[in-house]
């Protein structure tokens, strides 16, 4: 199942299509849950090295 499959979300955005498994009202509620949400704070990389020990 995948981008050929007219009955799958995938299908339908590869097609251009919209029906149960996509709808144009679903998406509305996407987007506006999308601009609304709180943005995720990037972390700063973690470095797993252990520090070098003096002899």
């Amino acid at each position: 199942m995948g981008r050929g499959d007219k009955r799958t979300e995938k299908g339908k955005r590869a097609r251009g299509s919209f029906g149960n498994a996509r709808s144009k009202s679903g998406l509305k509620a996407r987007a506006i849950a999308a601009k609304t949400a709180p943005k995720k704070e990037e972390k700063p990389a973690e470095t797993t090295e252990a520090p070098e020990a003096t002899a």
